[in-house]
């Protein structure tokens, strides 16, 4: 606790002093990502297929990001279980390069690139984002390809003896300036193609590779595009919280979420193993800097999902607004992972809840009032100067609460409260009342009178 006291006493110092690029992120992004539901393997036309229900239905609340994760380079990502029959798309440089493929418009420019495809993300008024794995192509390295803008080449740059852990595509990079030439290289490369947010895995935990997040922060800019860094996997380490804050807008503080309220099992992580850790993070956020607690497995999760067999959720309704109400109580990025194409209106009606996220979006400030093994309850400060509360049901019952708001460290003033699930003013209250589902929780906005 006095190392987290100490850190964000120094945050809040950092907020003041970081650079202006780190305001590229002003408020937590918001947006959908493949992966959940397509894994390795989505294709242009399914891609722009669930851009264009993010631009109609869920732009408007301010879902903004669209994100093509892991293996668009893949010519035929079918065969990711046997690594050695994968087939790469590289430029001269050895840099990896849409398959055409599955990404004809790759070839609108002359050359194989996602210039056109993030012409037209943005002509939807979105913006657009990629994954990628640290490192440098195996392949490229195999050639020994020369590295755009500079006399080095890709034997210089790879360092062998440090490849992650779980991807069989990249080796690592040398810290030195053949490593800082081959990112600058990368990065000139999306910067032209108008790429906007890129998430670069194997970097944030086993390993966590500081010197790489180093020479990628370098890299962003100098390429002259805005460009949001996010980390990947978690757990981040907490005692790490003011380095990763320096370097990036986004980090992951756990690894991979999927759709289990509780699993007994180290992986992947379940709902209930994320109250702690948001929680702690809850303070390093704002300023441009937002501990991720990773995507919203909701909806759909098909036709081939990067975890399990296609299927609906297995999270119960009560289950998907809990981890929604918390991940926007702790003001964590929103990345849903639905097929977009096959929302639902419950599923809908969570996403566009105009109360929740305005929390995510305009808390300024978070604390935890009461945690246990039954109960969390947090409050927010809101810019409009209201509050928010949330009370989450542990349990595997549901609980009645009825308890005075002077108890949660709302002053013993009225309040007016509007309930977030119903979306109905409550009028004046000093006591917060209700039933709470198992694993559901009870949200409202509270103004003074």
């Amino acid at each position: 606790m006095n190392f987290v006291k100490c850190a964000v006493a120094l945050v809040l110092v950092l907020r003041t002093i970081l650079p202006a690029t780190a305001q590229v992120a002003e408020r937590p992004p918001m947006g959908w990502n493949s992966w959940d539901a397509y894994g390795l393997t989505i294709n242009e036309e399914q891609f722009r297929a669930n851009v264009m229900v993010e631009a109609k239905t869920l732009r408007p609340y301010g879902w903004t990001y669209a994100v093509i994760d892991e293996g668009w380079y893949m010519e035929n990502p079918e065969d990711r279980q046997t690594p050695d029959k994968l087939r790469y798309a590289l430029d001269e440089f050895g840099r990896y390069v849409p398959a055409l493929g599955r990404f004809p418009s790759a070839a609108g420019d002359g050359k194989s690139s996602f210039a056109t495809l993030a012409s037209w993300v943005h002509s939807q008024g979105l913006k657009f984002g990629i994954h990628i794995v640290r490192g440098i192509p195996r392949e490229s390295v195999r050639r020994n390809l020369l590295v755009e803008g500079s006399k080095f080449h890709a034997t210089d740059v790879a360092d062998t003896t440090d490849a992650c852990p779980w991807d069989p595509t990249n080796w690592g990079v040398r810290d030195n300036a053949t490593g800082q030439a081959w990112y600058d290289s990368l990065f000139r490369q999306y910067a032209s193609w108008g790429i906007d947010l890129v998430k670069v895995d194997c970097i944030g935990d086993h390993p966590y590779k500081v010197s790489e997040i180093r020479m990628i922060r370098k890299a962003i800019d100098r390429a002259g595009r805005p460009i949001v860094l996010s980390l990947s996997p978690g757990p981040m380490n907490l005692e790490r919280a003011v380095e990763v804050r320096s370097l990036a807008e986004m980090w992951r503080i756990s690894d991979d979420i999927w759709d289990y309220w509780d699993n007994t099992n180290n992986w992947p992580k379940s709902i209930r193993s994320q109250f702690q850790t948001t929680v702690a993070w809850a303070p390093f956020s704002g300023g441009g800097h937002w501990p991720d607690a990773d995507m919203l497995p909701f909806g759909e999760l098909r036709p081939a999902p990067g975890f399990g067999d296609p299927r609906t959720t297995r999270l119960t309704h009560a289950e998907q607004q809990t981890m929604f109400a918390l991940w926007c109580m702790v003001r964590s990025p929103l990345i849903v992972g639905a097929n977009l194409t096959l929302l639902d209106d419950w599923t809908t009606g969570l996403l566009t809840n105009v109360s929740l996220l305005s929390i995510d979006q305009t808390a300024v400030a978070e604390r935890e009032v009461q945690h246990d093994d039954d109960i969390l309850v947090l409050t927010a400060d809101l810019r409009d100067g209201s509050k928010a509360l949330a009370i989450f049901n542990l349990r595997e019952s549901s609980r009645e609460v009825d308890e005075s708001l002077q108890a949660y460290g709302l002053n013993g003033r009225r309040w007016r409260a509007t309930d977030v699930w119903i979306g109905k003013e409550l009028g004046k209250q000093k006591r917060v009342t209700g039933s709470i589902s198992a694993h559901g929780c009870l949200v409202w906005i509270l103004k003074q009178v």
